[in-house]
């Protein structure tokens, strides 16, 4: 799939984006099934609520553990960040030294876009990889949640 990419894109940031709407796609599947598959009758509307949904649930029907940390952002009260320390998507990806800058976890990013899309919470979702202590390829998911989100959830308190 990398390889595929690859071969139609000029840069980095263009190949990202590509990884990004491959995940999206996956996404938008992953959340039918896990629908299906959990059998529950009721739709979450409060974000923390949708968040720990991806965080628990959907991380691990895809990478058989849960995220390791999600988190609010203290600077931003629309950014939540989901964090995982030893990303298995890249672990068996190796990356030639003319794209180093390659984040492959853009993949990823698209798959919680999509479940958020999905579950109606529409947001701008990203992958950074920020090394922690001896974690050298501990990958960060940004969500950044768009205005209405906020409104609504503001409404509901």
């Amino acid at each position: 799939m990398l390889q595929y990419a690859q071969k139609r894109v000029n840069g980095i940031q263009d190949l990202e984006r590509k990884l990004n709407e491959f995940g999206y796609r996956v996404g938008v599947r992953v959340l039918e099934l896990l629908a299906w598959r959990e059998k529950v009758a009721k739709r979450e509307i409060k974000v923390i609520n949708v968040l720990y949904f991806i965080h628990t649930t959907v991380w691990k029907s895809l990478f058989g553990k849960q995220a390791d940390s999600l988190e609010r952002s203290t600077e931003n009260e629309d950014e939540y960040m989901i964090s995982d320390n030893e990303p298995i998507l890249t672990k068996y990806i190796s990356v030639p030294k003319e794209l180093s800058q390659l984040n492959c976890n853009a993949f990823i990013a698209g798959i919680v876009e999509a479940v958020l899309d999905g579950c109606q919470f529409p947001a701008r979702v990203t992958a950074h990889t920020v090394p922690a202590n001896g974690f050298p390829q501990r990958t960060t998911i940004l969500i950044k949640l768009d205005k209405e989100v906020l409104q609504r959830e503001e409404f509901l308190k």
